[in-house]
């Protein structure tokens, strides 16, 4: 660090003052990692986490984790994203993992990567992922999770056919089950309470069991129990997005349900959210499952390679469950303690009113748009013109945003 400094004199005080920054951020952030369940209550620069209440996170060399996937092997490569890279491995104690591996141009941050490590080395359910560890060397950011043997539910069963699982309508009722059990225990057992912010199908691993843990934590909210919502600058998945969140830029435990609702009709269908191959009127799917419901043939909703095996009364309840998590107002939506008992069937659905739910259909890729310089200032200004902004968040942490002409937003007044 030392060194870096003394070569840095030369250049303008301008630069000096963005590497004096740069570099008390990096020693803050070696000095996190250092010591094991340190009890250092360093903060880092601009991240509003107290890393003395990260505790029991193992650390790994980055020479470790180079020899448990054999050099990063291309043939260990079990997933891709915006982030960076996903390896199998097996440690020097032969433990199966899967060791996320952050690439320089990641969209998650420093911020985000305290985050997932704070969020998920602090609470343990069975129904989310196991953080084992992480690395920090260099550059070098990677977190260790256990290994799960069957992947996520977007390269297994949502409009996939690559995966030699069979779905079985009980097997599906078990994962709609096993999810919800988890984002209860997030948004109402722990304290703070935890809004996961990105809950799709590629954030829902399954083990050799094919029993659902919800995965990355990197966008993960905590809020007190005295308020309502967090006024945060948009990050997550499109087709996923809760309305008001894309729009007011405000979230709440009550967008996480809104993107459950929207995952729960993806694997009752066994397709994806959004389709554009199909005939419009079959594109989105929250608008199919929306006409079939007030057709009252919910029952087509559900995937057909099940030919007809399935509960049929039980695959309508599912069906209206997600309409319920879906409906425009977050008022009405359930919370996901309410979600489980109608998925157990110890709560009534029919007694329940259900609304249209709020659509979003324009969505822009946020990577392209901020990839141009100079216009990024301009789109983001667009973009954070309701709410207040959460300063603290980068514009990198996002993974896609609405733009501001939203086309179809269901009239509010039913």
């Amino acid at each position: 660090m030392l060194f870096y400094l003394v070569t840095q004199r030369s250049k303008p005080a301008l630069g000096l003052i963005n590497w004096s920054r740069r570099v008390t951020l990096m020693t803050c952030f070696f000095n996190l990692f250092r010591k094991k369940g340190s009890s250092s209550g360093t903060r880092l620069t601009g991240v509003d986490l107290d890393v003395s209440e990260i505790q029991n996170v193992n650390i790994y060399t980055y020479r470790e984790l180079r020899s448990a996937t054999e050099g990063f092997s291309p043939s260990n490569k079990i997933g891709q994203g915006g982030f960076g890279e996903v390896y199998k491995g097996k440690l020097r104690n032969g433990s199966l993992v899967a060791i996320k591996v952050l690439s320089a141009e990641s969209k998650q941050g420093v911020r985000e990567f305290l985050t997932e490590i704070k969020v998920i080395s602090s609470i343990e359910h069975e129904n989310l992922v196991k953080l084992h560890g992480c690395c920090v060397e260099d550059n070098h950011r990677i977190l260790v999770y256990g290994y799960l043997e069957n992947n996520s539910l977007a390269q297994t069963l949502i409009g996939a056919g690559h995966s030699n699982i069979q779905f079985s309508w009980p097997t599906r009722r078990n994962i709609c089950v096993g999810v919800a059990r988890g984002l209860a225990f997030l948004h109402e057992e722990v304290r703070p309470h935890i809004i996961h912010r990105d809950i799709k199908s590629s954030n829902v691993l399954l083990d050799k069991d094919l029993q659902p843990k919800i995965s990355d934590f990197g966008l993960a909210k905590l809020i007190p129990p005295n308020l309502t919502h967090i006024s945060t600058r948009v990050a997550g998945t499109v087709g996923y997005l809760a309305p008001e969140y894309a729009i007011r830029n405000q979230v709440t435990r009550k967008s996480d349900v809104y993107s459950f609702g929207v995952l729960l009709l993806e694997i009752v269908s066994g397709r994806p959210n959004t389709n554009r191959r199909l005939p419009v009127e079959e594109r989105y799917l929250l608008t199919r499952a929306w006409d079939l419901y007030e057709a009252g043939e919910t029952e087509k909703l559900v995937d057909a390679f099940l030919d007809g095996d399935f509960n049929v009364e039980e695959a309508i309840r599912f069906c209206k469950i997600a309409l319920l998590c879906t409906q425009d107002s977050p008022q009405l939506r359930p919370s996901m303690s309410i979600v489980l008992e109608m998925l157990l069937g110890e709560k009534d659905v029919n007694e329940e009113n259900v609304t249209k739910p709020g659509m979003i259909f324009e969505f822009v890729e946020a990577k392209s748009a901020w990839k141009q310089k100079g216009k990024s200032e301009e789109n983001g200004k667009l973009m954070l013109a309701e709410g207040k902004q959460d300063e603290s968040s980068s514009s990198e942490t996002m993974t896609s945003f609405a733009t501001m002409t939203f086309t179809a937003i269901c009239d509010r007044s039913n």
